[in-house]
């Protein structure tokens, strides 16, 4: 292989985006769509986009994936384009990844290479940079090669390892299995550690919202509107990748924990499903979940369908029939960009197709509006089982007192009219939470 395709290819590279478009085969998403999607997919690492097309598909080819002409169409759109490296937007095996680079005389990554490239990158913490690292390895196991190790290098890499010869691949692949269930082993600890905390949260009072969303939905904007943070919230896919959690007030709540955390994405690639599997049990221990989605995206419908897909995976919906175990809000964000026309329209639809007990709040994370109606509305699902409870409390018992002013909505509190050193109180609790109370 030349010097030139080993070489680095660094941030601000200028990158061609070839979306691969089989025929005859059904997409839950248009082919405009998915050209849009793989675009934000190199903007979100640094690159420069030359040019992004579809490219059809009659055939795969087992060596190339794509036909002799189509590769030399590519070519030429390199040359005039200046593109230095290639972004495939689909899975490429090792051989063709390796066969492409020889003769395209440039660097190639697949989607799955790219989105391990973007979570290596915006992996913020311990656990979040161990889930990369198992990606990673799982995904390079396959590929011992120099050849794709081109985008590794702004980082140094997750590891990866190189040489000719046979022996030094068997080598190189018992080092990463060596790794990868040292990593394992780490990240089943994390899980036993995020257990004990979801533990101590379900003896805490406060419940738990989690966020969740097709990535760049407006996730971590909404939460920095409602929570003050200053989480990152930009305009690019993946900004967050490491669960990030805030106390919120709600109106009749003291507190509530707000979670945000990873968006999906369709297509993601097999081994970050399992390497975040951790990252999204944080979603499983929630009392309510908002499901944000970015309304004026033309395919929002797909991306709303792939969203239920994994919180069906996840056990957050019935298999089958979709119906939610947990309460979930629909927030339908980015509303201040819709036509009033097609804002009109679409509510419309939504009120005739919506069940008793969906719960849709249009908002705009980015102006506020909107906002104060979702935390009612979470407010509503975390107390609408909520029963009223007197209580006669010795007035020295001031945990227990502090307790019920703290969690629960206090309608009465007075002294005893036979012994002031009693209180009486009527306070509104939920279940779990009168349950909590008797544990005190």
């Amino acid at each position: 292989m030349s010097d030139e395709l080993t070489g680095e290819v660094t941030r601000g590279a200028r990158a061609l985006v070839v979306c691969p478009e089989f025929r005859g085969r059904a997409s839950a998403t248009d082919t405009e769509s998915r050209v849009e999607e793989a675009k934000g997919l190199a903007l979100a690492i640094g690159l420069v986009i030359a040019d992004a097309f579809p490219l059809p598909i009659r055939e795969a080819r087992p060596g190339t994936l794509f036909g002799e002409g189509q590769i030399q169409n590519i070519a030429t759109a390199c040359t005039l384009h200046e593109a230095d490296l290639i972004i495939v937007d689909g899975a490429l095996s090792a051989v063709q990844q390796r066969n492409l680079e020889e003769k395209l005389k440039r660097k190639v990554i697949d989607r799955t290479g790219l989105i391990l490239e973007i979570f290596g990158e915006r992996a913020a913490t311990a656990e979040g940079r161990l889930q990369v690292e198992l990606a990673h390895l799982d995904y390079q196991a396959g590929r011992l090669v120099r050849s794709w190790t081109h985008l590794e290098r702004q980082r140094g890499g997750f590891g990866f390892l190189g040489g000719p010869g046979e022996t030094q691949i068997e080598a190189d692949r018992r080092m990463i299995r060596d790794r990868m269930a040292r990593i394992r082993r780490e990240l089943e600890q994390v899980r036993r550690t995020r257990g004990l905390h979801r533990d101590r949260r379900e003896k805490a009072p406060w419940p738990v919202i989690a966020l969740v969303g097709y990535t760049n939905a407006g996730k971590s904007t909404l939460f920095n509107r409602l929570t003050g943070a200053d989480v990152m919230a930009q305009d690019l896919l993946f900004a967050t990748l490491d669960p990030t959690m805030r106390a919120i007030r709600l109106p009749g709540l003291d507190k509530a924990i707000l979670s945000d955390t990873v968006g999906f994405i369709s297509d993601l690639p097999t081994q970050l499903v399992a390497a975040f599997r951790a990252t999204l049990e944080e979603v499983t221990a929630a009392d309510v979940v908002v499901h944000v989605r970015d309304i004026a995206n033309p395919d929002t419908a797909a991306q709303k369908a792939q969203v239920l897909s994994v919180l069906e995976d996840l056990g957050l919906l019935e298999e089958g029939t979709q119906a939610p175990q947990v309460p979930i809000i629909e927030v339908w964000n980015k509303w201040d960009l819709l036509e009033p026309e097609r804002a009109a329209h679409l509510w419309h639809a939504a009120r005739e197709a919506a069940h008793e007990d969906e719960v849709v709040v249009p908002l705009s994370a980015l102006t506020g509006e909107g906002c104060e109606e979702l935390l009612a509305a979470a407010n509503r699902l975390l107390t609408d089982d909520a029963r009223e409870h007197s209580f006669t409390l010795p007035v020295s018992d001031g945990l227990r007192l502090a307790w019920l002013h703290a969690h629960g909505e206090v309608l009465e509190d007075e002294a005893d009219a036979e012994d002031e050193t009693y209180r009486r109180m009527t306070v509104r609790l939920t279940p779990r939470e009168f349950g909590r109370f008797l544990q005190l």
